[in-house]
């Protein structure tokens, strides 16, 4: 898959990138992706949900009344979870929400990512960008220029930026991460992947190494 590459001002530059078919064309696996975001929403969760048991409650632990003779039900103490201020029955624990799935589970859904934005058209390379300092109106203009500032857009870069990072990060619509973390979540949730081109030639460099 070939495309051209962009400048700031949104025109082609006359190079283009190979993005590798193997990773940008293949067939598309719904369920892998089905489970790779399940996977990452549930790994937000915290967790850390938790309620008091009768042994956790204040109250006195002796007997309301004799356990017989009185007519009414036989009682513990105050404690009780069928009184108000008592223990909860069965309530929440803290717990993890981990989800494995395996390396290549997770590899063949963020191909699959992939594959959809490609044949959506909803890919743009363009040159690598730096900014002497951070400007979010500057980097805003860029976006306006590849006529993507209306969508939900993934900006991907080779490797961390602190004034490009401090550029987009005020701007609700770009979600920016280095290409080592990128996921499949973030793919799905974007209209438009935006690759910087030392970005995407890292693709083609390494199917050249596979």
């Amino acid at each position: 898959m070939q495309l051209e590459v962009l400048n700031k001002q949104g025109k082609k530059t006359g190079r283009t990138v190979d993005l590798p078919e193997d990773i940008f064309g293949i067939e598309p696996n719904d369920h892998v992706i089905y489970l790779a975001v399940k996977q990452y929403l549930a790994a937000q969760r915290q967790g850390t949900h938790k309620v008091k048991t009768r042994a956790e409650v204040k109250g006195a632990s002796r007997k309301l009344h004799r356990q017989k003779g009185t007519g009414g039900s036989r009682k513990g103490n105050i404690r009780n979870p069928l009184y108000k201020g008592g223990g909860t029955i069965f309530g929440p624990k803290p717990h993890e929400y981990v989800i494995k799935l395996n390396r290549k589970v997770k590899d063949l859904a963020k191909m699959s990512a992939l594959s959809y934005k490609a044949k959506g058209n909803a890919i743009v390379v363009i040159e690598d960008i730096m900014m002497e300092a951070p400007k979010t109106n500057g980097f805003a203009a860029i976006m306006s220029k590849l006529k993507v500032a209306d969508k939900k857009t993934l900006f991907v870069m080779p490797e961390y930026n602190d004034n490009v990072y401090l550029s987009f990060r005020n701007i609700p619509k770009v979600n920016g991460i280095v290409l080592s973390d990128m996921n499949t979540y973030d793919l799905i949730n974007a209209d438009v992947l935006v690759l910087t081109e030392s970005a995407a030639k890292i693709f083609t460099e390494q199917e050249k190494e596979a």
